[in-house]
């Protein structure tokens, strides 16, 4: 079996390796060649270790209730090089009228389970906090496939909720407008819990319950990373590879459909194999797809994408007044940056001792026009502004991601399904990446295994 694998990212480099499991457990020879544009691989993620600081290069870490890249850790032999949030460190704050209020203990994404510290947060009017209180006496909603993140928490929580505390922790993790973003595609568990049990809150309390650790909005305490950060996912991944499989700086230009699979050309190169696996963005399918398949290829353009930019700073001092893992920064508040994550508390050795290494995430229209030193202005001044930081960075890494985080829309699922169907006509494709159903890396982990089960099928 000849398999050509399309993207070098974490989805491609999953699939690489299920492919290898695969071949073993059925005993079939397998030629294996990946094809990536760039001249590293490892995609979005990676880690740059630069004068004692940890840079990582996007996601510093990964959710766990999804188990698809705890099991490949395990899988890979690297189970014991994982690493928690540091448990000194808690929660997150919210920026409110230029000023920093934690996240109520016990507030999970868009829904108050810890009742004392909501009613004495600052950060929601009392009209708010009743409004938010009362969703345990709402009926259960009209039965809906889908619905957008906004008109989910409105109805169920009211405007506030939305605006000061859903709005910016959901906006910073799908980097989408939740008047736009899939409830179901994203968060399929809070449709779930009103369907299962009418309230959302009361559903969620009783899962707290039988948890050991709170919710602090984005449920810190599942998150999970390596301990030199995410550099040692890509660079196990890429030694399990056979010798010469892995062509970088090689972007594949065209692909043929052929008798028993398809041809694919680099430069002047072809590679002639029985599949292909596709692990790339909508946009990036859907151009080496338009001479083969129209029609699918319209459906992998029209999935949106998102940009932002990301300023890592690492000082050779630490500010005290710094507290839990970073900040998120509300639409309504008008301000430049998204969020600030502080990494060197919330991952062990990120920074040398008695240094810090702080993220910070500027929107779409500064990643998009604005030059570095523009992007370093902002920066600096937010830090300033928010946090009272004026220290000069000892290092700066700046990376721009444009047109790199898919927004997953209403009816996002149902288009999916539409376009595997289409997919599945051409035996010898499957596709991958975080474009299908689930943008973090666990999420691209099990797309790059599904493909690589569908290419040895």
């Amino acid at each position: 079996m000849k398999v050509a694998i399309v993207g070098a990212g974490p989805s491609g480099l999953a699939a690489a390796f299920h492919l290898q499991e695969l071949a073993r457990r059925q005993a079939r020879p397998l030629e294996l060649t990946i094809f990536e544009a760039t001249e590293r691989p490892g995609g979005a993620i990676g880690t740059d270790e630069i004068d004692g600081f940890l840079v990582e290069r996007g996601a510093d870490g990964f959710l766990t209730d999804k188990p698809a890249l705890l099991d490949l850790a395990r899988r890979l032999g690297i189970e014991d090089r994982l690493i928690r949030t540091q448990p000194t460190q808690q929660g997150a704050s919210i920026v409110k009228e230029g000023r920093l209020f934690p996240i109520p203990e016990g507030f999970s994404m868009m829904a108050p389970t810890g009742l004392r510290a909501f009613l004495t947060s600052p950060l929601l009017s009392p009209w708010g906090k009743l409004r938010a209180m009362s969703e345990v006496l709402l009926p259960r909603g009209a039965p809906r496939r889908d619905e957008s993140v906004a008109s989910f928490v409105r109805r169920r929580f009211g405007s506030e909720v939305l605006e000061r505390l859903a709005q910016p922790l959901i906006g910073g993790i799908y980097g989408a407008d939740p008047e736009l973003l899939s409830l179901r595609a994203t968060m399929p568990r809070f449709l779930d819990a009103e369907r299962s049990s009418r309230s959302v809150t009361l559903a969620l309390r009783r899962q707290a319950t039988r948890s050991s650790q709170p919710a602090h909005g984005a449920r810190y305490g599942l998150f999970a990373s390596f301990d030199r950060g995410m550099q040692v996912l890509v660079d196990t991944l890429v030694h399990t590879l056979p010798p010469a499989a892995l062509r970088l700086g090689a972007p594949v230009e065209e692909i043929i459909p052929t008798e028993q699979g398809a041809s694919l050309r680099v430069g002047h190169q072809w590679t002639t194999v029985d599949r292909v696996i596709l692990a790339l963005s909508g946009k990036a399918s859907a151009r080496l797809l338009t001479p083969i398949d129209a029609p699918l290829a319209r459906r992998l353009a029209r999935i949106d994408y998102g940009s932002c930019a990301l300023i890592n700073l690492g000082f050779l001092q630490r500010f005290p007044q710094l507290t839990g893992y970073g900040v998120v920064v509300p639409e309504v508040e008008g301000r430049p940056s998204l969020a600030m994550t502080f990494a060197s508390r919330k991952w062990a050795g990120r920074a040398s001792e008695g240094r810090e290494l702080i993220r910070v995430f500027l929107g779409e229209q500064l990643a998009e026009e604005a030059d570095d030193n523009e992007l370093l202005r902002v920066a600096q001044n937010e830090l300033r502004a928010l946090l009272g930081i004026d220290a000069t960075p000892h290092v700066v890494v700046i990376r721009r991601y444009v047109e790199a985080m898919p927004r997953y829309h209403v009816g996002h699922l149902d288009r999916i399904a539409a376009l595997e169907e289409r997919a599945a006509q051409h035996r010898w494709l499957a596709l991958a990446g975080n474009a299908l159903r689930g943008v973090g890396i666990p999420d691209a982990v099990r797309a790059g295994e599904l493909a690589a089960d569908r290419a040895m099928a």
